[in-house]
């Protein structure tokens, strides 16, 4: 059996991307499924049904089916919920992190605030993050009814399928527990 069968491989040619109307289209190289895997600009967000995007179609089944009913509960009292952050590959969790030891100076500053791709429960589809602020505050009051848990006391976006008998678990600190 190859190792692509075992994992997901990359594809030998990096997909191209028209960048404006009218403009030719920009190659980013091979590792570009690698290292955007899970990318989105800046202020866009999907809908928790837009599975077509990885984002938010490579979630865990549960974790996806659990967002996807809040979802629909929050919106019958007002709250649109939103994914800004789901599915990361690998690469794409390493790049947040190093850019996260960039910016805050060091491996053990950044742990607290990025989770390492060893880490992350974004590069396994069993972590997402929501918008916007109302949607967050609706969920942290109702997810444990669908098993969503905010896990991070510093990021109130930040979710997981983690609740236990309707009661979810004490909240860590930051990323690094």
């Amino acid at each position: 059996m190859s190792a692509c069968a075992l994992v997901a491989c990359a594809p030998t040619e990096a997909p191209a991307y028209a960048t404006a109307v009218g403009q030719e289209p920009l190659s980013i190289g091979p590792a570009a499924q690698d290292t955007l895997g899970g990318w989105l600009p800046d202020d866009t967000t999907l809908s928790p049904f837009d599975v077509s995007n990885p984002i938010v179609g490579w979630l865990d089944p549960a974790l996806l089916k659990a967002v996807q009913d809040a979802s629909r509960a929050a919106e019958a009292v007002g709250v649109e919920m939103r994914i800004n952050s789901g599915w990361r590959t690998r690469g794409f969790q390493q790049r947040l992190f190093d850019d996260g030891v960039r910016t805050y100076g060091s491996v053990d500053a950044a742990r607290k605030l990025v989770a390492s791709p060893q880490t992350s429960n974004h590069v396994t589809g069993k972590a997402v993050d929501i918008a916007p602020v109302e949607a967050d505050r609706w969920l942290i009051a109702n997810g444990r009814k669908f098993g969503l848990c905010q896990i991070y006391a510093n990021e109130i976006w930040h979710f997981e399928l983690a609740a236990v008998d309707g009661r979810c678990p004490p909240l860590k600190p930051n990323a690094t527990g």
